[in-house]
Formats: structure tokens, C-alpha cells, sequence
């Protein structure tokens, strides 16, 4: 008896993961180039080299936040009520008989 090959995947499948594996590689170099072209250099500095002809090198200042808290004085208003005597009018009606 002679032995069956073991099947193959198909051509097109093939060509599908050869296309997958070479984005993520990609996708990897690209995310190390971005890491390596921006550096931290001082509290709230960061170098960043920008592509033109060549590269020029700017440093950004991230803006620095103070966050406190402090006491004022306001004005509560207040709601007071009072009791005083009305006259009301009043209706008798005096049902048909």
C-alpha cells in the first residue's frame, strides 16, 4: 500500500500569514523608531527630532499644574417666615328645595 501525502494547506492561506507576520514586524520597527526619537531631558522636557532634510532636534516644555486648595468666605442666604392674619372671603350657596 502506498502512503498519502499529508495535505497542504491552501496557496492562498500561505500567502495570508506571510502577509500578517511582515505587518507586525513592521508595526515593531515602527513603534521602537518612535521611542527612540523622543528622549526625556530635564522635569517637564522632552527632545524630539523631527524629520525634515535631515533631522532637527526641538525641546518641548510641558506645561507644569499646581493643584491647592484655599478659603473664601461667602454669603448664605437665609429664608425666614412669618405668621399674619388675612381675611378670606367666603361662599355660602344655599341648594334648591
Amino acid at each position: 500500500m502506498a502512503s498519502a501525502a499529508p495535505p497542504r494547506a491552501p496557496a492562498g492561506r500561505l500567502n495570508w500569514e506571510v502577509c500578517v507576520r511582515g505587518l507586525t514586524v513592521a508595526m515593531l520597527l515602527v513603534a521602537g523608531a518612535g521611542s527612540l526619537a523622543c528622549r526625556k531631558t530635564g522635569e517637564g522636557e522632552y527632545e524630539v527630532e523631527r524629520p525634515v532634510v535631515g533631522t532637527e532636534t526641538d525641546t518641548i516644555n510641558t506645561p507644569s499644574v499646581d493643584v491647592g486648595t484655599q478659603k473664601d468666605t461667602i454669603t448664605v442666604p437665609t429664608v425666614k417666615t412669618e405668621e399674619r392674619e388675612v381675611t378670606v372671603p367666603t361662599v355660602d350657596v344655599d341648594p334648591p328645595k
